[in-house]
């Protein structure tokens, strides 16, 4: 329930960062609230935060560092609050292991929408991994609680939050055609950009933890003019 999540807001701006607090904790969340990114990371650790809200631009270590710090022990929810309108940065905000982004002026409403929603999955994520933490799949196995993929050869490969939601995705409909749209559905919140070309570069990235190449590759196969199959068994 709403009224049990704990959010953290990360805002150096003191009348944003009151407006949230106070609109968050109107519609029942407990909410803790910082504009100082060194305490981001211990607070993380120290209380039970299930989503964090993240200013990119901070004093001191910025979102994007923050968020890598974050996912190395972390799978909670991670919205970046930034102003930047930039395609390059909306890329790398998710490729460093956010989970969405929400851009200066935002509506309340929406971003309420959104937390609601990436903590639904969150949980979600973490109870299948109580429930079984290992999938396999042509020789490879998923250990979900590490979000650690190991090869046929033994050889382990840490995936970032992005690949490893990508590849939960696949999994989930394995034998079937997606297209990006339907990937973005599944691995964000967020509303769909005709021209943001992220899911085929976290497609690369996932293919190159693989030791697939575009040309010739056999898990994740690219059907043309649709999107993506991911073809194997999984386990």
């Amino acid at each position: 329930m709403a009224e049990q999540d704990h959010i953290l807001v990360v805002e150096d701006e003191p009348i944003t960062r009151e407006q949230l607090v106070s609109y968050f904790e109107e519609e029942g969340f407990r909410v803790t609230s910082t504009d100082n990114g060194d305490e981001v990371v211990d607070l993380v650790n120290e209380l039970d935060i299930i989503l964090v809200l993240l200013d990119i631009k901070l004093p001191g270590k910025d979102g994007l560092t923050l968020t890598r710090e974050i996912r190395v022990n972390s799978d909670i929810g991670i919205i970046l609050v930034t102003s930047k309108q930039e395609q390059i940065d909306r890329i790398l905000g998710l490729e460093s292991g956010a989970d969405d982004y929400v851009t200066k002026p935002f509506d309340t409403r929406e971003l309420l929408s959104r937390a609601r929603n990436l903590i639904r999955r969150v949980h979600i994520q973490q109870s299948q991994r109580r429930k079984n933490h290992i999938r396999r799949f042509e020789g490879w196995t998923l250990d979900l609680n590490k979000r650690e993929l190991t090869s046929p050869e033994g050889e382990n490969k840490q995936l970032s939050a992005g690949e490893y939601q990508l590849l939960l995705a696949f999994m989930e409909k394995a034998g079937e055609v997606m297209n990006r749209d339907q990937l973005m559905n599944r691995i964000r919140n967020r509303e769909w950009y005709p021209d943001d070309r992220y899911i085929d570069v976290l497609v690369g990235q996932l293919r190159k933890k693989l030791g697939e190449r575009a040309s010739n590759a056999k898990i994740i196969s690219t059907i043309h003019g649709t999107g993506y199959l991911f073809t194997p068994e999984v386990h």
